[in-house]
């Protein structure tokens, strides 16, 4: 390799793989933290119906919110082939406008697809809760939360392509920033809206929403300074930039992505529906659980992003080499963190649960199936991993398949698993999810690397 070749590789040594990765795991974890304190709070009213209620609520809002993260993944991929394209050249000043573009593109589709859910917002509270198989009174406290927190739905799509765009980029810093203060807003807000004018549930739901929107404005005040651009540019979108092509590329990676994340999003739901058909009881108890996997996936959330940003990079240059040096430098520490993760939760869970709640029936349920939470970052370290290789790699149409593949395995694998072993058929198949996924996955890339043929699954 040339000098001038050598100086301008991706840099893929460990250190920059951990740099990448820790702001945005410290980003990553400001976003369930926020739902973390609102369990917490809600599990401290002494009645397990809201603690019930709340669960619904929150897998409810995954269902319909995170089946459009396509927003953030789309973004983070086609970023990161942008900057691999740009400094591909050495330039002094290089061209940014097509980094603006595709945040703008995003945004404008987020914005259209929050509105229209905001529309509809009553028949889809009434018919999830049905989907969801809700009880009488942990419906009610979860439609109360849900018809105030979906006035927040357009700034957390939003979010979502924020969180995409500075990812793809490496600009990690800036994802810690914005999600820091939206946490820190949050958390101020709740306490103020639930203590100091006694809301309750309601309180909770309204400072969760407005701390999102006060994230937008954070958001584009740092796109202002990342790109030294005005506002009045950031809002003014070059029509040669939106052209036929341009959009039906991010429709058509949006579209896989979508598929992929609605089956993905309806397996975690069909598991929620479980434990609401075996009472309040098992419902709350995995409600506090659960949020051991939000956790940990979003903490190990921050390599997947160095893994997307890094093979992103090398899939625009098409640097087949070192795309295969990231995969596995990335994997390993992957499941170094995930290792890390499984002895804290270890070590914290006899203050965590406790914290969480203190309904005595819900801590001795949670007590009796600590374990299967505990374990969860290893079990799961894989599948948040290859997906951040294929999300780099922008394989929406390999994603999607991969998904129906996994999808088709699992929903009769957990119907059998639930019917034969109740609360441990649950959560059997939550780590089959994640198993599943890190599979199919793993023999699409395997027979890529056999072949040495990534850039089929790049275009496929």
């Amino acid at each position: 390799m040339s000098a001038q070749a050598e100086e301008n590789a991706i840099d893929i040594r460990y250190l920059r793989i951990i740099a990448i990765a820790v702001p945005v795991i410290l980003a990553n974890l400001a976003m369930p933290f926020q739902s973390l304190i609102d369990t917490a709070i809600v599990g401290h009213l002494n009645d397990a119906a809201y603690l019930a209620g709340m669960g619904l609520a929150i897998q409810l809002l995954s269902l319909v919110l995170v089946s459009f993260n396509f927003l953030q993944y789309a973004s983070s991929g086609l970023a990161a082939q942008a900057l691999g394209k740009m400094t591909y050249n050495l330039q002094s000043s290089p061209d940014k406008a097509p980094l603006l573009a595709i945040l703008q593109r995003a945004l404008l589709l987020a914005f259209m697809i929050g509105l229209v859910l905001l529309l509809i917002k009553p028949f889809l509270i009434h018919f999830g809760l049905q989907l969801l198989a809700a009880n009488p009174d942990s419906s009610a406290a979860a439609s109360t939360y849900l018809n105030v927190r979906f006035w927040g739905v357009i700034a957390e799509l939003m979010n979502f392509a924020f969180i995409g765009w500075f990812a793809g980029q490496g600009k990690t810093r800036y994802m810690l920033y914005q999600q820091g203060l939206i946490a820190i807003i949050n958390v101020i807000l709740t306490l103020f809206f639930v203590f100091g004018l006694d809301l309750g549930i309601t309180g909770v739901a309204l400072g969760t929403t407005l701390a999102f929107w006060s994230g937008v404005i954070i958001a584009l005040w740092l796109v202002t300074l990342h790109l030294q651009i005005s506002w009045q540019n950031l809002v003014t979108i070059d029509k040669a930039s939106v052209t036929k092509n341009s959009m039906l590329r991010l429709f058509s990676l949006n579209k896989d992505i979508f598929i992929r994340t609605l089956i993905l999003t309806l397996s975690f739901t069909w598991v929620t529906r479980l434990s609401a058909q075996s009472g309040d009881l098992v419902l709350a108890t995995n409600a506090i659980l659960l949020q051991v996997l939000s956790i940990s996936a979003f903490a190990l959330d921050g390599v997947a992003v160095s893994a997307e940003t890094l093979s992103g990079q090398a899939a625009g240059r098409r640097d087949w080499s070192r795309f295969t040096l990231i995969v596995k430098r990335t994997g390993i520490v992957s499941y170094g963190l995930a290792a890390v993760l499984t002895l804290i939760w270890w070590s914290i869970m006899p203050l965590y649960l406790p914290m969480m709640t203190n309904i005595d029936d819900v801590l001795a349920l949670a007590m009796d199936y600590r374990w299967f939470a505990i374990l969860l970052p290893l079990i799961g370290v894989g599948a948040y991993w290859i997906d951040g290789i294929f999300f780099g790699l922008t394989a929406g149409k390999t994603i999607r398949n991969a998904a129906i593949i996994w999808a088709i395995l699992f929903f009769p694998l957990s119907f059998v698993l639930y019917q034969q072993f109740a609360m441990l058929g649950i959560w059997l198949s939550v780590w089959s999810i994640l198993l599943l996924r890190l599979l199919v996955l793993g023999i699409f890339l395997a027979k890529a690397t056999l072949s040495q043929n990534f850039a089929a699954l790049q275009s496929s």
